[in-house]
């Protein structure tokens, strides 16, 4: 945890955290965390896509390769555990391995992106690692007019060794701490989970088009006002969300046109965010939503378009290093709890290429992408416990060296 709040004075800003790709900060992690990774026995190297990667050597030379990590980035106005802790814990099994040797290695990433926020993008760093880090991915700009491209080369690397950095054949799962990031935990007591899925994910934006006019002289009911349309619908969706059990729908930006105070805005673009771990409800209530946009903006004589910005299908984590995380957990003392994640993680992407798994932390008042975000110094202790049987289990597990790699 001192190792997080030291992590967390690396920041683009002075007074909160702020750490986003490949930004100048981003070195002061990779040294710090690379020092930490040299004396526990693993020699660390930045890939072309920013990810720091350490391998801790096997037994033997040919031996599979198990990959455990989680993002370096944060979101502004931060906390400091959000993605760090889980590199942080992997670098403390390394050194609780005390220089002992697995049939297997083990591979520390901290992935450079994972939040979005730079590049409205999400997973850069982890797409590496699955190749999927494309040209489109490359050509997006910054606010400042900045590709990724440019700034892979701005940070010291270069994005033609991109292919370098995908994963290796012999890569045969992805182990993710991460901490939970809601209530759950807390309120059932319990300081970790298995996560068996992580939630598909909608984004869109809808506009909402009326006719702008002057807000002392037009009547009530003369008016096609786009914000009285959106206000009306978003309440709708609240309302479907909460009959729909596990789903969350948000609507998070709202933007009127023109903007002023005394204009009848004539435009009104709003987000829609809209989750759930099965993709069929997902979809569903997505159609619900849009269906209900257009009924309210024929009856209030507006128009109403959409963009999709966003459809993630749902991911399931491995049933297998799933079994043997909630094996671990018990080991560590504490009952085992299954659950699925609303927010993505770099576990989602991976799983594309690998068996993956998490393992939640109890995250106090569920607070979290803000400074009071916290975790109890007794639940990162049964983590790291946690993930020390875990990697011991596989060490002795034939169902895990003979499994194929997908890699």
């Amino acid at each position: 945890m001192a190792r997080c709040q030291k992590l967390a004075s690396f920041s683009e800003d002075a007074t909160s955290l702020r750490r986003t790709f490949l930004s100048p900060p981003m070195h002061d992690v990779h040294r710090e965390i690379s020092s930490w990774l040299k004396a526990a026995g693993a020699e660390a190297r930045v890939d072309a896509a920013g990810n720091l990667r350490a391998t801790y050597p096997a037994e033997e030379t040919s031996a599979p390769h198990l990959l455990i990590g989680s993002h370096l980035d944060t979101v502004p106005n931060a906390g400091s555990y959000d993605g760090i802790l889980g590199v942080v814990i992997a670098v403390a099994l390394l050194e609780g391995l005390a220089g002992s040797r697995l049939p297997y290695s083990v591979e520390v990433v901290g992935f450079s992106e994972e939040e979005g926020v730079r590049f409205r993008t999400p997973f850069l760093g982890s797409r590496a690692l699955t190749g999927t880090l494309d040209e489109t991915s490359l050509n997006l700009q910054d606010a400042h007019g900045i590709s990724v491209r440019r700034s892979i080369e701005e940070f010291g690397l270069n994005p033609g060794e991109l292919k370098r950095a995908q994963l290796s054949a012999d890569v045969c799962g992805y182990v993710e701490f991460h901490i939970e990031q809601g209530p759950v935990l807390e309120k059932m007591g319990l300081p970790l989970a298995v996560v068996e899925a992580i939630a598909g994910q909608s984004r869109l934006q809808l506009t909402f088009t009326g006719r702008a006019n002057h807000a002392g002289t037009t009547p009530m009911d003369q008016r096609f006002d786009a914000v009285a349309g959106a206000a009306e619908w978003i309440v709708q969706v609240e309302r479907l969300a909460k009959g729909v059990p596990g789903l969350v729908a948000t609507v998070g930006s709202v933007e009127t046109i023109p903007g002023a105070v005394n204009v009848i805005a004539g435009e009104a673009r709003v987000t829609l965010d809209v989750r759930h771990r099965a993709d069929e409800v997902r979809r569903k209530a997505v159609g619900d939503l849009l269906l209900l946009a257009g009924n309210i903006s024929e009856r209030r004589g507006l128009s109403v378009s959409h963009e999709s910005l966003m459809d993630e299908p749902a991911v399931a984590m491995d049933p297998f290093l799933s079994g043997q995380i909630e094996q671990a957990i018990r080991k560590a003392g504490s009952r085992p709890h299954r659950m699925s994640s609303g927010a993505g993680h770099d576990a989602m992407i991976l799983a594309e290429r690998v068996p993956a798994a998490m393992i939640f932390l109890r995250t106090p008042g569920g607070i979290s992408h803000d400074p009071a975000e916290s975790v109890a110094v007794e639940d990162v202790a049964k983590a790291i416990e946690c993930g020390l049987h875990l990697l011991h289990q596989l060490a002795s597990s034939d169902a895990f060296h003979t499994r194929t790699c997908r890699a």
